[in-house]
């Protein structure tokens, strides 16, 4: 594939991405529910699988990681933004890793078991890893210090949390599989790049005025 295509994919995937955490996230949050299982369940897992039948590209999930990440750092509410934009990038090398020795026509998921299980499979290590990465990494990057024993206490509520982004996922991988058949190299390129980049720029810029909006209020 071209890769000012895949260029701009990372770009408008990562930023979609990073625009429902943003955006959807903490209204997610506010309704009571567990958002952080559920981005990573439902949106994070379900970009990253759509991304991968569209481009058909290993890799392409880490860099939409480090772009959904980077924009949750210009949105400073919900949480430690830190801690968010860690996890984020995170997810895209765990999601990577878990998939990268799949075959890219996705004949290794035939049956709707074995999406449902890739979905749980995918899901949980995603968001307990995610996780459990922004727990070591956060107090390095703030100076704080790392200690073990502040980990070893959040444990059981990383993994009993992680069951919901689980069951999210082992839902999310089948839903998502309806676009199997979608091939965006029809999509002609006087269509595409202006679509991608005009997305992409909508994504941050919404991000970016909401969060001036907040800081203002």
């Amino acid at each position: 594939m071209n890769k000012m295509k895949l260029f701009l994919g990372i770009i408008l995937f990562g930023s979609i991405w990073g625009f429902s955490e943003c955006i959807i996230g903490p209204a997610v949050g506010n309704a009571g529910l567990p958002s952080g299982a559920i981005m990573t369940g439902f949106f994070a897992i379900g970009f990253m699988i759509m991304s991968r039948m569209l481009f058909k590209q290993r890799g392409m999930q880490i860099g939409m990681g480090l772009v959904a990440g980077a924009l949750r750092l210009f949105n400073p509410f919900g949480g430690c933004v830190i801690c968010s934009a860690i996890a984020i990038a995170a997810e895209g090398i765990l999601f990577e890793l878990i998939w990268y020795r799949l075959s890219l026509d996705f004949k290794d998921l035939k049956t709707y078991t074995m999406k449902i299980s890739m979905g749980i499979v995918s899901a949980y290590p995603c968001y307990v890893g995610g996780y459990i990465i922004t727990q070591i990494l956060t107090p390095m990057v703030s100076s704080s210090g790392f200690y073990l024993e502040n980990l070893i206490v959040f444990i059981p509520q990383i993994l009993s949390r992680g069951l919901i982004a689980a069951l999210v996922g082992g839902v999310t991988v089948p839903l998502i599989f309806v676009l199997k058949n979608m091939d965006i190299s029809h999509v002609k390129d006087k269509v595409y790049y202006p679509t991608t980049i005009a997305i992409s720029i909508l994504c941050w810029s919404v991000v970016i005025i909401n969060a001036l909006f907040l800081m203002g209020t």
